[in-house]
């Protein structure tokens, strides 16, 4: 039994054939992670929160500790542990990156902005938190007023 491929003449594939072309394309390649420098320890594991470039100049005076921060042409990237999202919505134009996971094609890669003397890469996620929705100009999610 043949599956139809809707090409021209009614041809249709075998499910040998699916398969065949199933194992010919692999596996897809893992996904690109930042670069944590291998002196730091990942103790609560690795996500990154990124931002406008613009927006991250604002938020770093305002921060007690700044772990490690990346960038690229346009976006500022903040090494947090892992699950700092857990009850948090991140303002926009910020986004909340499970595993620090680089985008598949990015313009340029992110370079190391600023890394700590510290064996530990994080920024604290609370304060860049408050940080960042005093200069993109919100109200943190947790003092809004909640309806019945």
């Amino acid at each position: 039994m043949g599956v139809s491929a809707g090409f021209a003449g009614g041809r249709s594939m075998t499910m040998d054939t699916l398969v065949r072309m199933t194992r010919r394309t692999g596996d897809p390649a893992p996904p690109r992670r930042l670069a944590v420098p291998e002196r730091m320890n990942l103790p609560l594991g690795c996500d990154a929160v990124v931002m406008p470039a613009g927006l991250g100049s604002l938020v770093l005076p305002h921060l007690p500790r700044v772990g490690c921060v990346y960038a690229d042409d346009t976006h500022w990237w903040w090494i947090v542990p892992s699950d700092s999202d857990y009850a948090m919505a991140w303002p926009e134009p910020a986004r909340y990156v499970p595993g620090a996971v680089l985008p598949e094609v990015p313009r340029t890669a992110p370079e190391p902005l600023h890394v700590p003397d510290d064996v530990v890469p994080y920024t604290p996620p609370i304060p860049l938190y408050l940080a960042l929705c005093q200069a993109a100009g919100t109200m943190p999610a947790w003092s809004t007023a909640v309806t019945a």
